[in-house]
């Protein structure tokens, strides 16, 4: 079965520093029928405007993925950690037991695209960690780029789920296939472009659940960019 969720169908908020899309329920959006898929929690689509961000707050419990679409993401935290983040560069922080971090926009006058994800981690009180990585644009040209695995597969960063997390980037006459693994399940977000994917025509922010089905089927991309969840 695949389930298509439109970027029109997301929550939305919009702050005078901050203009953000919910493919789950969040904050003050709450969709009974979109809690979650799976282990996949959130993925807000966040554009934050220059000089502003977010302050000092706690998370726990919870895998938290940073993927930078355009700008400067500039994070600290309560490990001791503070980096900024930039296109092509993703963000792993493991909540675990408990941390308090601060993501701000550093750029006098431009601003910063990004997805948070979250995923629930496989079990609780884990210890906190933090992990930031270099994934280049040829990695992602027309293949797959595993960004985040639970066992560090091909120098991805480490998830404490049985989950991993993908990008793409697909144009023109490109194609691109997964097969799904009997009894996994999978989430496509398109980040940019447009695309085919099983027949579907997607642009920006859609969304496809897939569940018992044997394979993604990606074509007819114009300046596309996905991320793949391949979940248990």
């Amino acid at each position: 079965m695949i389930t298509l969720r439109k970027s029109t169908e997301r929550g939305h908020a919009h702050h005078r520093w901050l203009e953000s899309w919910h493919s789950f329920s969040f904050a003050d959006y709450h969709d009974p029928t979109h809690v979650r898929f799976g282990s996949l929690r959130v993925i807000n689509e966040d554009i934050v405007q220059s000089g502003a961000g977010f302050d000092m707050h706690g998370h726990r419990d919870m895998e938290i993925l940073t993927y930078i679409l355009s700008g400067t993401l500039r994070h600290r935290d309560s490990m001791g950690h503070g980096e900024d983040i930039r296109y092509d560069e993703v963000q792993v922080m493991s909540a675990g037991t408990g941390v308090q971090h601060s993501e701000i926009n550093p750029s006098p006058d431009e601003a910063v695209h990004l997805l948070q994800i979250w995923i629930m981690p496989e079990r609780q009180g884990l210890t906190p960690g933090y992990q930031q990585k270099n994934f280049p644009l040829e990695e992602k040209q027309g293949r797959w780029c595993l960004l985040a695995s639970p066992d560090n597969a091909q120098g991805s960063l480490l998830i404490h789920q049985d989950a991993r997390v993908f990008a793409a980037r697909l144009d023109g006459v490109e194609t691109l296939d997964y097969p799904l693994a009997a009894g996994r399940k999978a989430y496509l977000h398109v980040a940019r472009g447009s695309l085919k994917a099983n027949g579907y025509a997607l642009s920006a922010g859609d969304g496809l659940m897939y569940e018992d089905e044997a394979v993604v089927k990606l074509s007819a991309a114009r300046e596309a960019e996905v991320l793949l969840f391949d979940m248990a």
